[in-house]
């Protein structure tokens, strides 16, 4: 893929000038759509490139974040979601993940980390914020470690990065190795442990099945 069509779905006039701003200067991003509801989203669709990926606030005015997520899958099974917003609370990310969010972000989310997270998503990967990677595993199995047999040394050591919700850059400066080493040890981790991504990892650890 050489150039990934973005959208933006955000009601704050602001962040969303900061979004689009930011991100249509990153090298690779093309910013296609911009807008400030999920139904001027919708509506804007079948005239605009397909997105690659869509930035969508879960907290929007009319037609929710949540309420949209399922249509906007439904009009672009192929694309990404990831969700922006203030909210942690267990039963909302679940229901955002559940609903076909490949990542789940929050609005304090530095926008070097917004891009990183982006590229994950667009890679086949998914992308949580860490403190609701750890929120997810802790309203299930409060204090539990994670030790899946048939790991490598290493192999436990970036699962420990994925568990603690790091991006595989995040990984790469915590365990001193270079970033695609980390790509090809997380991608080992995921056909050993027969998951699909971070998602299915995280829900499975928070439930005991590793």
């Amino acid at each position: 893929m050489n150039s990934l069509n973005l959208a933006i779905v955000e009601d704050d006039p602001e962040v969303r000038w900061l979004l689009s701003d930011y991100l249509h200067r990153q090298p690779g991003l093309n910013v296609v759509m911009v807008c400030e509801s999920a139904e001027h989203f919708l509506a804007e669709l079948p005239d605009a490139l397909p997105p690659h990926v869509v930035l969508l606030d879960l907290g929007l005015p009319g037609l929710s974040g949540l309420e949209a997520l399922p249509l906007i899958k439904q009009r672009l099974p192929k694309a990404d979601v990831i969700v922006q917003t203030v909210f942690e609370d267990p039963d909302r990310i679940y229901l955002a993940l559940s609903r076909g969010a490949s990542g789940y972000l929050l609005k304090s989310t530095p926008l070097a980390q917004m891009q990183q997270a982006i590229s994950d998503v667009a890679r086949g990967g998914s992308s949580l914020s860490p403190s609701v990677a750890r929120r997810v595993l802790s309203h299930f199995k409060p204090g539990t470690s994670h030790h899946p047999a048939g790991l490598s040394s290493r192999e436990q050591q970036v699962f420990e990065g994925l568990i603690d919700g790091l991006a595989d850059k995040e990984i790469a400066q915590r365990l001193g190795l270079g970033l695609e080493t980390v790509h090809t040890h997380v991608k080992n981790v995921y056909h050993k442990l027969r998951v699909s991504g971070r998602i299915e990892l995280l829900s499975r650890a928070a439930r005991g099945q590793l």
